[in-house]
């Protein structure tokens, strides 16, 4: 039976193959994934690693966690099983800040529109 662990406190320039290669000192790798952000494609900080076995997970577990890659103490754990979200509900009138009746100048930015005095 496979089992899965939790990398954590990653470097952000470690990519999924030097992890790869890492963890495959203890046994079988399964999969390895860094987890990037979906915009910048750059590293969050963590990644999951699969393993064959649960007996080279743990020794895994043992051998890797507080190990220093990349200037950085990793935290190796087994991954807790993915928790199920609410959809997101999104506002169709769009969002963002909008005009406050309240203030006549929009904000404290001054400005030519009744905001404060320029000299």
């Amino acid at each position: 039976m496979s089992k899965r662990l939790f990398i954590g406190n990653l470097s952000f320039d470690t990519d999924s193959a030097q992890l790869n290669e890492l963890f495959s000192q203890v046994g079988t790798v399964s999969s390895c994934d860094v987890i990037t952000d979906r915009f910048s494609g750059r590293s969050k900080g963590f990644a999951f690693v699969e393993y064959e076995s649960e007996k080279e997970a743990d020794e895994a577990i043992k051998k890797f966690n507080e190990h220093e890659l990349g200037g950085r103490k990793m935290i190796v754990n087994v991954a807790r099983p993915r928790e199920e979200r609410a959809p997101r509900e999104f506002d169709r009138r769009g969002g963002g800040g909008g005009f406050d009746r309240n203030r006549r100048s929009g904000g404290d930015r001054g400005g030519s529109r009744g905001g404060g005095r320029r000299y």
